[in-house]
């Protein structure tokens, strides 16, 4: 879709809520001079915040379309999430009690999705749900997805013969400068859904049913042990500072 006729859905979509540019404005926490250059077809114009803060709050979604001639980025992106999921399943694959299966699709009434890793201690019947970002982005669907995989989690364990006494919930993210800003400004959302840090994962791991609840529901930063190489590390790069030629 070019800017022109996103414009135009902009446009549509406010005049069928019976709004005027200063209420999307006020809404979105833009000016009405963003929301008016977005409708006339200026796009370009705009900082993709500005245009996703208007398009939300008419219930519009935008998503970016990257392509390059020299490599498939969804592929890159795809190793990268691929590299930090092995390392994840290694590392709690190591510890005593714990089997973990990979990439556990679900089918239920419409609900559809992957669980990363699903993890189970059949000592303390404990199930951990795990997803795994490399980058952090959409903060609410990211979420809502979790709280689906979570709920539906006891059922889809059935298949392996697992029957939990309890579910707990981790979203292990790639460690970097740009993922930990991102969190922090997302911090009270974050908090609500994922109240335990990263050590009380590292405890409720080694030690399933100690914590208060006999589960863990927290996000941890997982940083890349081959340091030195950007193009191994599991976050995406975004940039990389370089000293200057004396």
């Amino acid at each position: 879709m070019d800017d022109l006729a996103f414009g135009r859905l902009v446009r549509l979509a406010r005049i069928e809520r019976g709004w005027r540019q200063l209420d999307v404005g006020v809404r979105a926490a833009v000016s009405v001079t963003s929301v008016s250059r977005l409708e006339r077809g200026h796009a370009g114009r705009l900082p993709l915040d500005t245009i996703r803060a208007i398009a939300g709050v008419l219930e519009i979604g935008v998503q970016l379309l990257a392509r390059a001639r020299a490599r498939n980025l969804d592929r890159v992106a795809n190793a990268r999430h691929s590299s930090l999921a092995d390392y994840v399943a290694g590392w709690i694959g190591s510890m005593p009690g714990w089997d973990v299966r990979a990439e556990v699709t679900y089918s239920e009434f419409g609900e559809r999705g992957s669980i990363d890793l699903l993890c189970w201690h059949a000592a303390s019947r404990s199930l951990l749900v795990i997803e795994i970002k490399t980058e952090l982005l959409e903060f609410g669907s990211l979420l809502a997805k979790l709280d689906e995989k979570s709920r539906l989690a006891p059922k889809i364990a059935l298949r392996f013969g697992w029957q939990p006494r309890a579910v707990s919930t981790c979203l292990l993210v790639a460690d970097s400068t740009t993922n930990r800003r991102r969190a922090a400004a997302h911090s009270a959302l974050l908090r609500s859904r994922l109240p335990d840090d990263g050590r009380s994962v590292v405890r409720f791991l080694r030690a399933p049913g100690a914590l208060p609840g006999g589960r863990v529901a927290g996000i941890r930063f997982v940083s890349d042990p081959r340091r030195g190489h950007v193009r191994t590390a599991f976050a995406s790069p975004t940039r990389v500072r370089t000293r200057p030629a004396r």
